[in-house]
């Protein structure tokens, strides 16, 4: 249980002796919920009980705090408790159990911010899933950026975190792929052949071809439709890049999932349809089988198989679905999908829920759209025309730390604008820098007091009393709120926004208290264990985001 939880638990019990004193009448109570206040003069949390209890009990929210905040029980935690207009109880935390928490994150050390909050529950992460027919462009980095980092928050909330990648290998798409592979393949054999409507111009397909030129020769030139061999070499070679590249970014997944193993021997897509079929889900009309989501509340109706037999991308879905709950048994997963996916949203979620899957165990995020700035400018490129951007582009140019950085800044919901030139910058003005600049910073310090021979492990903490310390260490103690905050919202989002104010206040600490000092060697040794906890914080809050800790820049 985290200090937020324990002072909650005390208003709890404060306003349960008011009315056993009779202060307060023998009403229903509220759990108290604990905020933290917008101005820091207010104090570390804030409780609106009193607001909330105001009506039943027929008095002033003012009473209300009054007669809660006297009967707050002694905690080493708390400070002060005061009250404020309309209604709100303030509580400080006390400077001292303050000092004290350095301790406590040196012992623990990068498990400072962990909880069992998921209490192992297995949670999956889909996120990225671009089909195989082209490299990542940046966009597909900003889901990466999300998906990795959320789930990284996820298990350290003590969730069994399964990262997965769809690798979508039936999709039509995927046909016409293989098609300009073919075109491309006999291009470099002196043939005069057009590229497929819609097919894919882009010089990758080309060096695709020319391997598999080097690999199998002239092997397919009779072909009139790709081969199945050649189709699969693309698809592989795609995925390997897309691997790499994903790579190059520090992310990393547990499965690949491919598509085309629904159809297999494991009999998944058969199982799903008769599933929805029982269930009542399923109407045969015009020759095609079709979900009957209209009586489930969606606008219409959706094919789930075409008159020709052939499954849609619809089915597809509800069968990867179907095997993520029932194959394999996640208690939550949890879909990263671009803006161009919003409309299937909904239906999908009906789906699974008339398999039987209960409302709130699949939740999918939508990420909007990315735009690239160079010099103030937008970067205009057509993919259609073969002039993309790609992800591994940018991550060479500005690198990976940058890149995950930047495209985590915003939630997930928001169009964001990526500055090539900012994210460069090695200044201050460089969020990316400023923030590994302050994990730099605290191990240069470290590394000079181990020079100077200095040993500091009996500090006392008592000594920390100055208010640039106390600012620090309550940024500090924010990280493990943060952790269960983000691992219950899913927007990770907050978390390069909490490295800043980490940073800053670290930065100001540093601007204001000197560490090493040999006038005060007492005091010297309590700062340097408080830089040690936090440069172990700002380490874990970067490790969440997927990036380095530089020891130097």
């Amino acid at each position: 249980m985290g200090i937020r939880d324990e002072i909650a638990e005390l208003v709890d019990r404060a306003a349960k002796a008011a009315q056993a004193d009779g202060a307060i009448p023998p009403v229903s109570l509220d759990r108290a919920v604990l905020e933290r206040p917008a101005r820091p003069e207010h104090g570390d949390y804030a409780s609106s009980l009193p607001l909330r209890l105001s009506r039943s009990a027929r008095q002033a929210p003012m009473a209300l705090a009054e007669a809660i905040a006297g009967r707050m029980p002694a905690h080493p935690a708390v400070g002060a408790v005061s009250v404020a207009p309309p209604g709100f109880i303030n509580i400080r935390l006390s400077d001292a159990w303050l000092a004290e928490q350095v301790r406590t994150v040196n012992a623990r050390g990068m498990d400072f911010a962990t909880s069992d909050l998921g209490r192992g529950r297995k949670v999956q992460v889909e996120f990225v899933s671009a089909n195989p027919t082209g490299p990542l462009h940046i966009g597909n980095g900003r889901w990466a950026s999300i998906g990795d980092s959320l789930a990284r928050v996820l298990a350290a909330a003590g969730y069994r975190v399964e990262k997965e990648y769809l690798v979508n290998d039936q999709l039509t798409q995927v046909d016409t792929f293989a098609r300009t592979l073919l075109a491309r393949y006999e291009q470099l054999f002196g043939r005069e052949v057009e590229l497929p409507p819609d097919g894919y111009p882009g010089e990758y397909v080309i060096d695709l071809a020319r391997q598999a030129r080097e690999q199998f020769g002239d092997k397919f030139l009779a072909a009139e439709e790709p081969p199945a061999e050649l189709r699969a070499f693309g698809v592989e070679r795609m995925v390997s890049m897309i691997r790499r590249d994903l790579e190059a970014m520090n992310v990393t997944y547990d499965v690949w999932f491919y598509e085309s193993s629904l159809y297999g021997e494991s009999g998944t897509y058969r199982k799903a349809m008769d599933l929805l079929r029982q269930k009542g889900g399923v109407v045969e009309r015009e020759g095609a089988v079709w979900f009957a989501s209209s009586a489930l509340g969606e606008d219409k109706d959706n094919v789930l198989v075409r008159s020709t037999g052939l499954p849609t991308y619809f089915a597809s879905d509800i069968a990867y679905h179907y095997d993520k709950f029932f194959n394999r048994g996640f208690d939550q997963v949890i879909d990263i999908w671009g803006a161009d996916h919003q409309g299937h949203v909904s239906r999908v979620k009906t789906a699974v829920q008339a398999l039987g899957v209960e409302e709130g165990r699949l939740e999918i995020i939508i990420g909007q759209l990315v735009g690239l700035k160079r010099g103030g400018e937008t970067v205009r490129f057509s993919k259609r025309a073969g002039e993309i951007i790609t992800l591994r582009d940018v991550v060479d140019e500005v690198g990976a730390d940058a890149c995950r950085f930047f495209f985590l800044q915003r939630s997930a919901d928001a169009q964001m604008d990526f500055d090539i030139d900012l994210a460069k910058r090695q200044s201050n003005e460089n969020p990316v820098y400023y923030v590994q600049y302050a994990h730099a910073r605290s191990a240069g310090i470290l590394a000079q007091a181990a020079e100077r021979g200095l040993d500091f492990s009996d500090g006392d903490v008592g000594l920390l009393r100055h208010p640039a310390e106390m600012a620090l260490l309550r940024k500090m103690m924010l990280l493990p709120e943060l952790v269960e905050s983000i691992a219950e919202n899913h927007e990770p989002h907050h978390l390069p926004h909490y490295a800043l104010e980490l940073a800053t206040a670290f930065h100001d600490f540093y601007e204001k208290c000197r560490v090493i000092d040999d006038a005060a060697p007492e005091l010297t040794k309590a700062r340097l264990l408080l830089i040690t906890a936090a440069k172990t914080v700002l380490a874990s809050a970067l490790q969440l985001m997927g990036m380095s800790s530089p020891e130097k820049m």
